[in-house]
């Protein structure tokens, strides 16, 4: 059975000196962690890459840019996107049956970023985008942004929000007082970055987007950046959110979620639970969540969905919401 990974990640070392460039690594912790075999593999467009997907048991890639992308770059990110995305086209035409590719886009100037992902999706085949959560001190359902999601869903293509780490007053007042390991997990990967990815999708629906723009699709990982969890206290809010339909109408309406590497059942049954088995999709999160022992295919063969929801979970919800299968 085909098995397409959605979160698959990769870096160019153009970004990597970009981020160096503008002292990032002084206000977000997770640039260090792309460095050593992560890193290696991050930057690994080839055979490696390959290699592993073969040994996890993973057939396709979607590919995309790591966090924190082009973010937190200025005006040289509208030349730096084109770039990479001619790159990742370019790898993507070497091994057609294993990569597919998710636009990067210079997000601080959203009009060129529509533009662009406009570009990625007619000429050079893209998939979607992915976003990395606010661009400074903008939130994404900040209205400069609004070209982004219009273009997105007039192309039909999803866009995945992907966590990046919460900003310093929010690590300070939240994610601090540890030793200074502790405190960068704890706002990364421990915790922090969960719950920023899981704020902006929540901050999108409230502010309306999806009433504005009801084809829009977006994907959230880690099995929905705990939403899918508080389902119920959301919902508490629509009495007064003041939005066309209940909160639980948009999550089955306009979310996917995807497993990002958390292979657990039971996250899989809350997930389905909450958005629908026609709305689950398969990731990997590599390299971050990488596991040697064909980690990624065992997942697939005892997370206790068999026949169509199984094959829907593994490549079928994709091809659909991507349009290469109608049904």
């Amino acid at each position: 059975m085909q098995l397409i990974g959605i979160e698959e990640h990769f870096l160019t070392a153009e970004v990597h000196e970009a981020w160096k460039a503008v002292g990032l690594e002084a206000t977000d912790p997770s640039v260090a962690f792309h460095a050593g075999p992560i890193g290696a593999r991050l930057l690994d467009l080839a055979e490696q890459r390959i290699a592993l997907m073969d040994e996890t048991g993973l057939d396709v890639q979607v590919l995309s840019l790591t966090t924190p992308s082009l973010h937190d770059l200025g005006a040289e990110s509208v030349g730096m996107a084109q770039r990479i995305n001619d790159t990742l086209a370019e790898a993507v035409a070497r091994h057609p049956t294993r990569f597919q590719a998710f636009a990067t886009l210079p997000v601080a100037r959203p009009d060129e970023a529509a533009l662009e992902l406009e570009r990625c999706v007619k000429s050079l085949g893209f998939t979607g985008t992915m976003l990395c959560g606010r661009v400074g001190e903008r939130n994404l359902d900040h209205p400069d942004f609004w070209p982004i999601f219009q273009s997105a869903e007039n192309l039909g293509v999803p866009i995945l929000l992907h966590p990046r780490t919460p900003t310093m007053a929010v690590r300070e007042s939240y994610y601090s007082g540890f030793r200074p390991e502790v405190d960068a997990a704890f706002a990364t990967y421990g915790l922090g970055w969960h719950y920023d990815a899981g704020i902006q999708f929540i901050r999108l629906l409230l502010a309306g987007t999806f009433d504005r723009m009801p084809r829009l699709q977006l994907i959230l990982g880690h099995w929905g950046e705990l939403v899918l969890f508080y389902a119920e206290r959301l919902a508490a809010m629509d009495r007064v959110s003041g939005l066309d339909h209940p909160i639980a109408t948009y999550l089955r309406r306009n979310l996917y979620v995807t497993a990002s590497g958390m292979f657990l059942p039971h996250y899989l049954a809350r997930a389905a639970a909450v958005v629908g088995h026609d709305r689950l999709l398969f990731s990997t999160d590599f390299p971050y969540q990488y596991r040697p022992g064909a980690d990624a295919r065992k997942f697939l063969e005892t997370c206790g969905l068999s026949g169509p929801e199984q094959a829907a979970f593994a490549h079928g919800n994709w091809l659909r919401l991507t349009g290469e299968v109608t049904v």
